[in-house]
């Protein structure tokens, strides 16, 4: 009963608004690969906004982005600690989305949030961890570990890909060490910086491209995130995904409009949009991730519910969502991660 309700209020919300947005746009930022058609094609149809998507690689890549001012885009898709620093710096609308018809449908536990006290400022769009994928008929033995990563066995050297990203390939050398994140300790970061060169040497690439390495037989092991890795052991079903016993990233990426969006209705039309239960599923059916909405589980694709990727072993350790650290700790990462691309 609920969901029809819910179902009937969306309904009768399309009715009263689609005339008055007719024609209009809606600009979207997002990272690549991870906005749904279906998902773009039910809003344009309901609302009669025409939608543009542009992706980027990172959250760096975002805020660059941003900060540049005029981007033109409405909406953006910032990671937690990043959603935290575009408040800070004064780049995001605080549309209240706390307010807004369909916030009641949000699992209470991703309401008071670090990054988004009472949600603010935005929504979830998916969440997950970042770890790695293995092919276990490539290697054998226990996966869950990050020894694989930087100080892999014979049969790893060389067919490794690691995150084009500083602070998950960053944060995962420092669990692998036994080392504290958001670090300012020189001398364990010069460890970890020679740890990181010399591990360097197995890899074979770092890029983004976690799925199309995989399937393409490029690499055997990529460090990965969880939905990316359930897309890719779909094409490959060898693929195991790994739970680390030094531990592993947690991540929610959000949904947030910019201060100067130049079609802010649009925009919070879409924020309420996306937190009904059966368009938060499109998106995770198309992504592979959880998507913080409660009740969006009755339409979500079957083979997701009780994937290994989506669904942690009990024994896993608790997932760690890492804040944004000091600008002292981040100049001395800069450095580090200038060191590791050369």
């Amino acid at each position: 009963m609920k969901t029809h309700i819910l179902a009937l209020s969306a309904a009768m919300l399309a009715a009263s608004t689609a005339t008055a947005f007719a024609e209009g746009k809606l600009n979207i930022y997002n990272w690549g690969n991870y906005t749904s058609p279906e998902l773009i094609e039910k809003f344009e149809k309901t609302y009669g906004i025409d939608v543009t998507i542009d992706g980027y690689d990172s959250n760096e890549t975002l805020l660059a982005k941003v900060q540049e001012g005029g981007t033109g885009y409405d909406v953006v898709m910032p990671g937690d600690y990043m959603v935290k620093i575009m408040i800070e710096q004064g780049l995001l609308a605080k549309i209240e989305p706390d307010q807004m018809e369909n916030f009641n449908n949000m699992v209470p536990e991703w309401v008071n949030v670090w990054w988004d006290e009472g949600r603010h400022y935005s929504v979830p769009w998916q969440w997950g961890t970042t770890s790695f994928t293995v092919d276990g008929e490539v290697y054998k033995g226990d996966v869950n570990t990050l020894s694989l990563m930087f100080d892999p066995p014979p049969e790893l050297v060389g067919r490794i890909n690691m995150l084009n990203d500083m602070n998950d390939v960053i944060n995962a050398g420092l669990r692998y060490l036994d080392y504290p994140r958001c670090n300012d300790n020189p001398d364990q970061l010069r460890t970890l910086t020679e740890m990181l060169v010399k591990a360097k040497e197995g890899w074979r690439t770092m890029d983004y491209a976690t799925i199309e390495k995989l399937t393409s037989g490029d690499v055997d092991l990529s460090q990965s995130w969880n939905g990316a890795a359930m897309r890719a052991r779909k094409q490959r079903p060898t693929l195991v995904y790994a739970y680390p016993k030094e531990g592993f990233t947690g991540f929610m990426d959000n949904v947030a409009v910019l201060k100067d969006a130049p079609n802010m209705d649009n925009a919070k039309l879409f924020i309420n949009f996306i937190m009904a239960p059966e368009n938060a599923a499109l998106i995770s059916n198309f992504a592979g991730y959880a998507n913080g909405i409660a009740g969006s589980e009755k339409f979500m694709n079957p083979d997701m519910i009780d994937a290994p990727e989506i669904v942690m072993p009990e024994d896993a350790p608790t997932p760690e969502f890492v804040p944004p650290c000091s600008k002292q700790v981040v100049d001395y990462y800069n450095k580090i991660w200038t060191r590791l691309k050369q």
